[in-house]
């Protein structure tokens, strides 16, 4: 087994989404770092800093060198860092014309921080993309099953009628509310990280906010008012989004679970699970991989704060915790947001399983919509008792309905539509209505 799923072909399509783990890879993670020198060299150009020939000289080598991961790990293990021995091989590569020109007045967190914003870019416009699909397919469910009437379970056990289309559009609800708040976490993390060896930008000379801006502007990014060095808090709040968003997801495939379970068998899915030894088994594992990856994401949101108490100006140790914490933390979001646009598009929902365990409590699941019908002619003491009385019944084989009405002759209540599960759904479709239309997808 991997150390990790992430980035491993065994558990690509499962529990590693293999587009967004690439990101995150060497590779990518080099090309990045390069990209920022080149834009650190090509703004220090635009403000004389440096010479424009120099500048062009570097982006040139940062786009055609690119040096193997394995040459780079001895140094980055004594350095603590690979952007040292990168630096060092960049100016060997740009020549002793211009080495002098290259990485001027920045420090290693500098060009690792803005190369992981480049990253988390990719990775956000990837997730990003996945929500108008995501939120579309749920918003479709919903408005389909919006008369399909089921169980509503409170505390794991039977409550009262609902609609499916409802609890279709509760599962969009929380992704419509990571996708509305997306933006926010992409201002916060998508910055420049220029400060120099302790934050103060000293070696950038007197250009240095106006250095910090051209270089923001050259790689798409935002200029903060100041150096983040050890203000992690906008990561924090990225690996707490991503937890967010994968406990939404989560939620979606607990339920799914529930539904699935044989005894249960409203739902089922088309690509389900075999076993190794059972024919009979159709594992919902979909679904289990959306649990598994909220559980996850939620222990890695906590990791990522404890990485916000960074010591001093500049602190090592909480910046590897980071290392090991953030692209999981964002690749189990990434994981669950395709997972569950494939769970939804194989799903099959059985309505004729669902009428079958409305009815199995022989009318009982109706006894608050009796309790209510009943309290026009009485107390509610009076009503909850009779109903109860009715219920007890049911057990023995006589419809709760059928027994409440033979303890109630006199009561003014329409049997017949108090007999209809539907009828107890309440305002249901207005809030399937609701929910679409604050989603952005009432026109599905």
């Amino acid at each position: 087994m991997a150390v990790s799923p992430f980035g491993s072909a065994l558990f690509d399509g499962s529990l590693d989404d293999a587009r967004v783990s690439a990101l995150f890879g060497d590779e990518a993670t080099i090309s990045a770092m390069l990209r920022v020198e080149a834009a650190l060299a090509r703004a220090q150009a635009s403000l004389d800093v440096i010479p424009v020939e120099a500048a062009d000289h570097i982006a040139r080598t940062c786009e055609a060198w690119a040096p193997p991961a394995a040459s780079l790990a001895a140094a980055a293990a004594r350095d603590g860092t690979p952007v040292p021995a990168l630096v060092a091989g960049l100016r060997e590569a740009v020549g002793k014309d211009w080495a002098d020109c290259v990485h001027r007045g920045a420090t290693s967190q500098d060009i690792a921080d803005t190369a992981q914003a480049l990253i988390l870019r990719d990775v956000l416009d990837a997730i990003g993309e996945r929500f108008s699909a995501l939120a579309a397919a749920l918003a479709a469910l919903a408005d389909e099953h919006r008369h399909t009437v089921c169980v509503a379970r409170t505390r794991s056990v039977q409550a009262v009628p609902t609609v499916f289309g409802l609890r279709a559009a509760n599962w969009l609800s929380g992704v419509a509310r990571a996708r509305k708040t997306l933006e926010r976490v992409r201002a916060d993390v998508l910055v420049l990280s220029l400060g120099g060896a302790a934050g103060t930008m000293a070696a950038l000379g007197p250009r240095a906010f106006e250095t910090a801006q051209a270089m923001a502007a050259v790689l798409g990014l935002d200029c903060p008012p100041a150096p983040w060095h050890t203000g992690r808090d906008r990561l924090a709040a990225l690996a707490a989004w991503s937890a967010s968003l994968a406990a939404s997801l989560g939620k979606m495939g607990a339920d799914m679970l529930v539904m699935a379970q044989s005894e249960v068998g409203e739902i089922c899915f088309e690509k389900a699970g075999c076993s190794s030894t059972m024919p009979n088994k159709s594992n919902p594992v979909l679904p289990e991989i959306l649990v598994a990856l909220a559980g996850h994401a939620a222990s890695l949101a906590a990791s990522m704060h404890r990485a916000e108490v960074a010591a001093n100006e500049r602190d090592g140790a909480t910046w590897m915790l980071e290392w090991l914490v953030l692209p999981q933390a964002v690749c189990a979001a990434a994981a669950a947001t395709a997972r569950a646009l494939e769970a939804i598009r194989t799903l099959r929902v059985d309505p004729t399983r669902m009428h079958a365990n409305l009815e199995a409590s022989n009318g009982c699941i109706l006894a608050e919509a009796a309790t209510f019908a009943l309290m026009r002619d009485m107390s509610r003491d009076q009503a909850a008792g009779l109903v109860k009385q009715a219920c007890a019944a049911a057990s023995r084989g006589v419809h709760m309905v059928d027994a409440l009405r033979a303890l109630a002759p006199d009561a003014v209540v329409d049997w017949a539509a108090l007999r209809e599960p539907i009828n107890a759904t309440g305002h249901a479709g207005a809030l399937i209505d609701a929910i679409l239309s604050d989603a952005g997808t009432a026109t599905i």
